[in-house]
This record gives structure tokens, C-alpha cells and sequence, in this order.
């Protein structure tokens, strides 16, 4: 029988970017590379070789310095090594959203048990990027973490994939009592999309790890508290 890690594993190491993006916006597939299929391969078969149905934990899109490098949600290569035991030769790379996740996935009891229960993943499963403003001598700005929902060209194209990938990820094995939303602007798009398919009885919301890093370092202890409180709640009630 074909367990969460099979489906996962199969779905994710033949993703396709789409084709149809505005222009100017960028995409990172790093489900294309041998290191991270065989990242994605390892992490699924050491956490989820089972088929007990998770507890959906929803972000944007991938950061272009976490998923985007490892292929796997709120993951830099090194929290890959410090808390999911998982060896590679990726080099590190600064990642907020990561930093804070692993926080709540250590306070919950560690790795294992946070994926236990839950799966980590996005309304839309690949890194956007845009160029940043033009340097002072005329050179393209770097590429700039991008959101689906920036503009509306971009939600718009994006949409049918947005709705496949939670449709396909919800294959894998899902409670559809309650899913968990990263972010308060992310939300409305969750909210819509599950009016059109209903893939959730119901949804609660937290504040998104950047933000909370980026503005609110200061409280870090109160957000981490009302995450793994959040967590617990859930996972009693399914």
C-alpha cells in the first residue's frame, strides 16, 4: 500500500513549474536537481512512511532561500541537518520564516513528533521571485522574494495551480477537519479557494513566521506560545 512519503515523494520529483507567469516574475523548481529529489526522498521516508492523515499547516509560496534550496517547506539546509537529522552538502542560507518554524517544531517535542502531525507545505509549492528596483549604475536589481498574491496578474495565472496543488496534496493523506493558515493576507486567498472546493470543515489563522521575525522579534516567546497552543488545539480536536 502506498503510504503519505510514496505520494509525496512522486509528486513533488515531477513537479513542473508552470509557463504561464507575467512577465517579470520568476520561478524556482528545485525539484529538478538529483540533491534535492534525494532530500525530498529521505525527509518523506523518514517522517511520514505511514498513512496517518496530517493536519494541514498552510504558507504563501515558498521563500527563494528555504524550500526553494531544499524542496522542503520552511526548511534551510542547515535546520535540514540541526533538527530533521538529515545530512547534505547545501550551503546555508538565511531563511526568517525557517528560523521560527523550527522553534515551534522543537518546542512541539522535535521533528518527529511535529510531523507526525502535520504537514508543512503552501497554497502554491514553488518559490516566486521578481528583480528588485535597478542599481545606480543601470545593472538589474537581485532577484526579490515574490508572493502569488502581489499582483493580480499573478494570482489570476497561478490559480488553477494553486487549486491542483492543495487538491494533490490533500491526496496524501489529510484530516479535513481543520487546517492551519500562515498569514493574515493569506488567509482571504485560503478562505476563497476553499468556498470554491470546500477542502477544509474549518480554518484558523496565525500570524505568518516573517512577519513575526521581521516585526515583532521582540514578542518571538508570546507568538511561539499562541503557535503551540494553536498546534495542540488542533490536534485534539481531530
Amino acid at each position: 500500500m502506498n503510504t503519505f512519503a510514496d505520494r509525496a515523494i512522486a509528486y513533488y520529483n515531477t513537479l513542473q513549474a508552470p509557463v504561464n507567469l507575467p512577465l517579470g516574475i520568476g520561478i524556482m523548481n528545485p525539484y529538478q536537481l538529483t540533491d534535492v529529489q534525494q532530500i525530498v526522498s529521505q525527509f518523506y521516508s523518514t517522517f511520514y512512511s505511514d498513512n496517518r492523515p496530517r493536519v494541514f499547516v498552510m504558507g504563501i509560496n515558498p521563500g527563494r532561500f528555504g524550500a526553494g534550496v531544499t524542496g522542503i517547506s520552511f526548511t534551510t539546509p542547515q535546520n535540514l541537518r540541526r533538527y530533521c537529522g538529515i545530512a547534505n552538502s547545501l550551503r546555508d542560507t538565511p531563511e526568517l520564516s525557517s528560523r521560527f518554524i523550527y522553534q515551534v517544531v522543537d518546542a512541539f517535542g522535535g521533528a518527529g513528533a511535529f510531523y507526525g502531525k502535520f504537514f508543512l507545505t503552501s497554497l502554491f509549492p514553488l518559490a516566486l521571485t521578481k528583480d528588485g528596483p535597478r542599481r545606480d549604475d543601470g545593472r538589474p536589481g537581485g532577484p526579490k522574494n515574490y508572493n502569488f498574491y502581489d499582483d493580480r496578474a499573478t494570482t489570476n495565472a497561478l490559480w488553477p495551480a494553486i487549486t491542483e496543488t492543495v487538491r494533490k496534496q490533500t491526496s496524501f493523506g489529510y484530516d479535513r477537519r481543520v487546517a492551519v493558515c500562515l498569514g493574515r493576507k493569506n488567509e482571504t486567498y485560503l478562505r476563497r479557494l476553499n468556498e470554491q472546493v470546500g477542502f477544509f470543515d474549518r480554518i484558523v489563522t496565525l500570524d505568518h513566521p516573517r512577519y513575526i521575525l521581521q516585526y515583532k522579534a521582540k514578542d518571538v516567546p508570546v507568538y511561539l506560545e499562541r503557535y503551540i497552543a494553536t498546534f495542540h488545539e488542533c490536534v485534539e480536536t481531530v
